[in-house]
């Protein structure tokens, strides 16, 4: 069955670009597409990094799941969700840079803003705009920041910590 991941919000481009930011992600998500793969074949293949990265494609629903038997054992097996991508999306130049810029920052300071998020999100702060006004960011920078985050997600206005 084709499924068809349609892009209308310009933040939800995140997910895509960063399934694909490294070679290691890119040669996951490619060989996700192709066949069915469980974690320990990933694990095999491409260490520490593919299991990152599988961990990031459940986060962003870029991968579906299913039990897989063999002869011993059964093990969940990861497939790409989606096998092509509509963008129909018309953004000011000034969203599609917070998009891009949340995107393709370094892991470093990625993870530096992250660790202001959730600390603001310990001292009670978790409301999206307090959390802009803390990181002084447009809402979009901060709604791509989030997308881009293993550890965090929206409901509603608010941002929560991603469960264990």
């Amino acid at each position: 069955m084709t499924r068809i991941k349609v892009i209308k919000d310009v933040t939800d481009f995140v997910p895509v670009l960063r399934a694909v930011s490294t070679r290691t992600k890119r040669d996951v998500f490619t060989t996700l597409a192709q066949d069915w793969i469980t974690e320990d074949e990933i694990d095999e293949n491409y260490g520490e990094e593919g299991k990152s990265a599988l961990k990031l494609f459940e986060k962003m629903k870029l991968v579906e799941t299913r039990w897989q038997h063999t002869d011993s054992e059964t093990k969940k097996a990861y497939h790409t969700y989606y096998s092509a991508v509509h963008i129909d999306a018309s953004v000011p130049i000034n969203e599609i840079s917070d998009v891009l810029y949340a995107a393709m920052i370094e892991d470093e300071e990625f993870k530096e803003i992250e660790g202001q998020i959730l600390e603001a999100m310990g001292e009670g702060t978790d409301y999206a705009r307090d959390i802009e006004n803390i990181l002084e960011v447009t809402p979009i920078t901060l709604k791509s920041l989030v997308k881009r985050s293993t550890k965090l997600y929206f409901r509603g206005n608010k941002i929560l910590e991603m469960p264990e």
